[in-house]
């Protein structure tokens, strides 16, 4: 497996954690340490979800 395919693995697992925490017990932990819609927060959010379309190929690879 290749680099960027394990750090978008991690951001994948990150932002499922994060949705999990949100979606039971209504607890953002990225707002939570970053703060609420910060540039940081942002930046994280844009990775995860960059890193979700990446996932997509990470389906499809032999």
């Amino acid at each position: 497996m290749k680099v960027v395919d394990k750090i978008a693995l991690v951001l994948i697992v990150i932002g499922a954690i994060n949705w999990g925490l949100v979606g039971i017990f209504q607890f953002n932990l990225v707002e939570a340490i970053f703060g609420n819609m910060t540039v940081i927060t942002r930046i994280i959010y844009a990775l995860v979800g960059i890193s979700g379309i990446w996932g997509i190929k990470l389906l499809f690879d032999d």
